[in-house]
C-alpha cells in the first residue's frame, strides 16, 4: 500500500476543500452510513486533495476540470502505481461528492451551476492485479495439520472456522464461544447462531444469522476452547484480543496470519477466497441454489455464478454420461 498522506500534507490542503469534506463525511452520518465507509471515503478523499494541492494548484474542488481529473487517473496509475480498480474506486469517491454537492450545496452561491463531470472520464480497462487462488481440500487439509502441529489453535480455528461458514473477515472475529452450544446445532449438521450477527451492508450494515458446518469445524474448536481454558482465557468472543479479553479480535490481524498461510501454501491466500470454497463445496454436494443463498445470506443467487469455482466440464458433466442426460438427486442440509 501506498502512503499518499500524512498530517503535514494535509495541512496544505485548499481550506475551502477541507471543510466541504467534513461536511460531506456529516452528510454520510447523517444518512447512516457504516463508521467503516465513512473511514475510506475520507481517506479516499485526502488522497485526491492532496494530490490537488501538489500537482494541481490547489483549486477549489467546483473548479476541478475534466483534464485535471485526467491528469489524476495517469498520476494515480502510472506515477503512483495504482491497479485500475483501485483509481476507479477513488474516482466513484470523487463522484460521490460531486453528488452531495449537486443535490445537497446546489443552493448555494460557490456552487451555483455545478454539475459533476467525473463519469465524464473514462475509466482505465479494469485488470486483475492478481490472480484467483483456488485452494483445494489437500491445501487446506495440509495447513490445518501443519497449525496443529505448531500449536496454533487459533488459527486453526479461525482457518477451520471460515472454510466451514464463508464468513468475511470481519464477520469471523465477531463470533462468540456461545454460538458454538449444542443447543445451536440444527438438522444435526449445522451450528446456528442465536442471534443475528453485522455483515456487510448499507448503513450500519445488515444483521443475519449465519451457519458453520459441524462437523468439519468442531475438531478444531475444541483443541481452541481446549486451549484457551489452559491460557485462562475467558472472553465471551471465540477469538479476543491478547491485550484486551473484553474485544474480539481486530480483522486486521488475520491479514498478518494470512501471510504466513501464504508461505505455507506457496500461492496467495486471502480470507475472501475461503468464501468461495464454501459456496464450492455447497454446489458440489448439490444443494439447491435457494438453499444455499439463505445459508450464506445473498439477498440473490446470482451470487452463485460469481462464488462458484467448479470448471465448467464438471458442471456440465454432472448432467451428463454414456447414456445421455442423467438424473442428479439434490442434497438437503442433513446430508451435510
Amino acid at each position: 500500500m501506498n502512503v499518499l498522506t500524512s498530517e503535514e500534507l494535509i495541512k496544505q490542503v485548499n481550506p475551502d476543500n477541507i471543510r466541504l469534506k467534513e461536511d460531506f463525511l456529516s452528510y454520510l452520518r447523517s444518512v447512516q452510513r457504516s463508521p467503516k465507509t465513512i473511514y475510506c471515503y475520507e481517506n479516499d478523499l485526502d488522497i485526491f486533495f492532496v494530490w490537488n494541492a501538489q500537482h494541481n494548484r490547489n483549486k477549489f474542488f467546483p473548479q476541478i476540470s475534466k483534464r485535471d481529473l485526467v491528469a489524476y487517473q495517469y498520476w494515480l496509475l502510472n506515477e503512483n502505481g495504482n491497479s485500475p480498480a483501485r483509481v476507479r474506486r477513488l474516482k466513484s469517491t470523487i463522484s460521490s461528492l460531486s453528488n452531495y454537492i449537486e443535490t445537497i450545496c446546489d443552493d448555494e452561491p460557490e456552487f451555483k451551476d455545478f454539475r459533476s463531470i467525473v463519469k465524464k472520464v473514462e475509466n482505465p480497462v479494469n485488470q486483475p492485479v492478481r490472480e484467483k487462488t483456488v485452494l483445494k481440500d489437500e491445501q487446506l487439509d495440509a495447513l490445518l495439520d501443519h497449525l496443529v502441529e505448531k500449536k496454533k489453535y487459533d488459527k486453526a480455528c479461525m482457518l477451520a472456522l471460515a472454510m466451514c461458514s464463508g464468513r468475511r473477515k470481519a464477520e469471523l472475529v465477531r463470533f462468540k464461544v456461545s454460538y458454538f452450544d449444542d443447543a445451536n446445532i440444527i438438522y444435526g449438521s449445522l451450528y446456528k447462531t442465536p442471534e443475528a450477527v453485522k455483515t456487510k451492508g448499507r448503513g450500519n450494515g445488515k444483521f443475519i444469522h449465519c451457519y458453520t458446518l459441524r462437523h468439519k469445524f468442531k475438531p478444531y474448536l475444541d483443541m481452541w476452547l481446549a486451549e484457551r481454558e489452559k491460557r485462562g482465557i475467558e472472553s465471551e468472543w471465540l477469538f479476543p484480543r491478547k491485550d484486551d479479553l473484553n474485544e474480539h479480535l481486530k480483522p486486521e490481524t488475520l491479514n498478518s496470519w494470512a501471510n504466513t498461510f501464504t508461505k505455507f501454501l506457496g500461492v496467495d491466500f486471502y480470507w475472501h477466497c475461503l468464501r468461495h470454497y464454501f459456496t464450492t463445496h455447497l454446489v458440489r454436494m448439490g444443494l439447491p441454489d435457494g438453499v444455499i443463498q439463505d445459508i450464506i445470506g445473498w439477498s440473490s443467487a446470482d451470487m452463485l455464478r460469481l462464488y462458484t469455482d467448479i470448471p465448467v466440464d464438471e458442471q456440465i458433466g454432472k448432467y451428463f454420461d454414456e447414456n445421455g442426460i442423467k438424473t442428479v438427486d439434490k442434497a438437503s442440509i442433513s446430508d451435510l
